[in-house]
């Protein structure tokens, strides 16, 4: 069997492949290896012993920082901003198949929020909700600021689906004397279901993750990014490394479940 002869450009662009996996993830093997740091430990290399001790601090009352409860907002306003933006993008997807008055106005503005600073978003939404006597809150303005991050990405990814989507199946379905209601239901939702998990997907770890649109609207109470902002400021242990790896390590598997998910529909669907 003959192979192929490897060029130079070949070789080029995996040292580049290589290089840019390494920025990427250089940064975050580091903290992945100070977390295992032993009791003694502090925050920069060399390691001082290896243990599991900071990781088990996470789960012990700090002097500093709320773990448990950042981490519960972060997620319930990831879970928020996912199922709103899932509802809202499928929504758009379907109404811009048809064209109607004011189509192009109505689709720059729902982007127009990704070309204007994020802290600026973040700040005008806490004034307004201050202006109208309202507490700024994670659930409430935060909420807001981060659809504004999430909406025009599930949106945009709709667009691209149902542009690709060949409006023959649901015809089909019609001739077939299925109700619009059914056809929906029993063609186009199974066959849109990986491209609206995706969307999910996007909205949660968009929100899960984002700063700069919750600070000056999350209020009293921190969500996961802001904590750890805070939290380099005043604690000086590995602890710090421990939580970024676990909230790291949870991100991961909220991709791998979401990907197996999107699996899992393809095949029952090619078997169906």
């Amino acid at each position: 069997m003959s192979h192929e002869k490897r060029t130079l450009e070949f070789y080029v662009l995996s040292a580049f492949f290589v290089l840019f996996v390494l920025f990427l993830y250089g940064p975050l093997s580091a903290i992945l290896i100070l977390s295992f740091q032993g009791p003694n430990g502090g925050l920069t290399f060399p390691l001082n012993g290896v243990s599991l001790h900071w990781f088990a601090n996470l789960f012990e009352r700090q002097a500093v920082g709320d773990f448990g409860g950042s981490f519960r907002r972060s997620f319930m306003l990831g879970l928020m901003v996912m199922i709103v933006t899932v509802v809202v993008s499928l929504l758009a997807g379907l109404a811009f198949r048809r064209k109607f008055v004011g189509a192009t106005a109505l689709f720059y503005l729902s982007v127009a929020s990704l070309v204007v600073p994020s802290i600026i978003i973040s700040l005008g939404i806490g004034v307004l909700f201050q202006q109208v006597g309202l507490r700024p809150s994670w659930y409430g303005s935060a909420f807001g600021a981060h659809l504004t991050w999430t909406l025009p990405f599930g949106v945009l990814i709709m667009f691209a689906v149902f542009n690709r989507f060949s409006p023959s199946y649901e015809e089909a379905a019609r001739d077939l004397g299925a109700t619009s209601w059914q056809t929906f239901a029993h063609v186009l939702l199974p066959m849109i279901a990986p491209s609206l998990i995706g969307v999910g997907l996007f909205g949660f770890t968009l929100s899960y993750d984002e700063f700069a649109r919750t600070l000056m609207t999350a209020g009293t109470f921190n969500t996961l990014p802001l904590e750890i902002y805070g939290m380099t400021t005043n604690v000086t242990t590995p602890v710090l490394y421990a939580l970024g790896t676990v909230t790291t390590l949870f991100s991961f598997l909220v991709i791998a479940a979401t990907l197996g998910i999107i699996v899992w529909l393809g095949r029952r669907r090619t078997r169906g």
